[in-house]
């Protein structure tokens, strides 16, 4: 389902837990790193949308979060032809996105990577807000600083409302260990393709 100037409405998901850290997961059988998002149906509204793709990317259902803020607009980013396939190239564009900003309820335990038989991740861990643009694919990255920028008006006070981690610099480090390689919170490197296993008694 394409608009008149060739987006597919979508949406995105934010998620934060306890210490608004955000789930940051690495998308399958790749070396990016995302956040949650997905199409939206023909007859869906985005929060119906959102619902949906909370479940099918990371396993979680309605009574597991709540629904903190969401984006004023549509934020646009368009796809490079590579990535397109070639029946739908002079048609297909990109993307348009309402972003969410959601707030986890329960627990780590409740995150499921393969709570369908499509998985989007094989790996995820919790990352400070200002999430490391530079392991975003290129052409999502703008839309990531929008978003990100619009929805830290929710965040608690005492949250930095403006720091990007580009090039090297990094904001305070959380002790959950560098992009790069999947670290759990002992700071123990996880084989290639492992999930975050959190610790129940955090």
């Amino acid at each position: 389902m394409l608009d008149r100037d060739g987006f597919r409405p979508n949406v995105g998901i934010i998620l934060l837990n306890q210490r608004n850290q955000v789930f940051w997961g690495k998308r399958i059988r790749t070396h990016s790193w995302q956040f949650p998002q997905g199409g939206i149906d023909r007859g869906e509204t985005p929060e119906q949308a959102m619902i949906r793709e909370l479940h099918e990317e990371v396993g979680l259902h309605p009574e597991h979060v709540s629904i903190v803020a969401r984006t004023r607009d549509w934020l646009r980013y368009e796809v490079p032809d590579r990535y397109i396939r070639r029946d739908a190239r002079g048609h297909y564009k990109g993307q348009k996105q309402i972003w969410f900003l959601l707030k986890l309820l329960g627990h780590d335990w409740d995150l499921n990577l393969r709570a369908t038989d499509h998985p989007e991740f094989d790996a995820w861990r919790w990352n400070d807000y200002w999430v490391p643009l530079d392991a975003v694919v290129e052409f999502k990255r703008g839309v990531y600083e929008t978003a990100l920028t619009e929805l830290s008006r929710y965040l608690p006070r005492n949250e930095p409302r403006n720091r990007f981690l580009r090039h090297g610099h990094r904001g305070p480090d959380t002790g959950h260990g560098v992009l790069g390689g999947i670290q759990n919170g002992m700071g123990v490197e996880l084989p290639p393709g492992a999930t975050f296993e959190p610790d129940p008694g955090v």
